[in-house]
């Protein structure tokens, strides 16, 4: 009786743990996802914002005419025509560059700081997506891509498969897209750009389930840690963050209505 008491014993602590992991673990994933979602709202709304400041429909305060029929602003001729237009392109890499090197040196609230800024600069860096395609596009996009999101991460999230393999074969797609996107900004070929953006469906779909598995399983190597746990959520929400935006702008380039 002593032997089944203990054998009892041990299988109910098993269990209870079990549920503490479980219940940690989604605990983690929502902090993951509330950044997530956060810095693409803070994106979306600092885009925005500076569009709405940079152009304008009057022609006295314009100083650069549009194709559709709105002028530039000062404050919009130095965002989008001056040299600082590469520090608005470039800036978001760095911030990666500064993120991924830097992240795990900082307190977590230096960490959530950098994070919030880096999406602000991406909501600038992206703001001129409202000058080359039509509002009612942007949104309809941001849905498709939304939706598509959810449905993936669910999958990498659930799934039994081990999506490790993928890892190479993504990263290598991953490079192709950065050297053609480079390239291509000299070239300014439209064929060229097509299939950067079709590939980047593609590769940025498939890293949306890879990155959401390998935040999952990376759960487990900071468990008991609160603050390493705290600063590898903020590094999870991202590597989603840049699946989301990479998606929805190569979404965007394939079926958004241009201006």
């Amino acid at each position: 009786m002593a032997q089944f008491d203990n054998r009892y014993a041990q299988a109910t602590a098993a269990a209870r743990a079990g549920v503490a992991v479980d219940e940690g673990l989604r605990a983690y994933m929502l902090s993951v996802y509330n950044y997530m979602a956060a810095g693409v709202a803070l994106t979306g709304v600092v885009a925005y914002l500076l569009y709405s400041a940079a152009v304008t429909g009057d022609p006295a305060s314009g100083v650069a005419r549009l194709g559709n029929g709105t002028m530039l602003t000062d404050f919009g001729y130095l965002l989008y025509v001056s040299p600082l237009r590469w520090v608005l392109m470039l800036a978001p890499l760095a911030f990666v560059f500064f993120l991924s090197f830097r992240v795990y040196q900082m307190s977590v609230s230096a960490a959530q700081l950098s994070f919030w800024l880096f999406a602000a600069v991406m909501g600038a860096s992206l703001s001129t997506i409202f000058l080359v395609f039509t509002g009612a596009s942007i949104a309809r996009v941001f849905f498709i891509t939304a939706a598509t999101f959810a449905s993936l991460s669910l999958w990498g999230y659930t799934t039994r498969k081990d999506l490790t393999g993928w890892g190479t074969f993504l990263f290598m797609g991953l490079i192709g897209i950065i050297v053609a996107a480079l390239v291509n900004l000299f070239l300014a070929s439209s064929a060229l750009q097509f299939a950067i953006s079709v590939i980047g469906v593609l590769v940025f779909a498939g890293l949306t389930a890879y990155d959401t598995q390998r935040i999952k399983d990376g759960y487990y190597a900071v468990v008991g840690n609160a603050e390493l746990a705290a600063k590898s959520a903020i590094m999870g929400a991202l590597s989603l963050y840049l699946d989301f935006i990479n998606l929805f702008t190569s979404l965007l380039q394939l079926f958004g209505d241009r201006e």
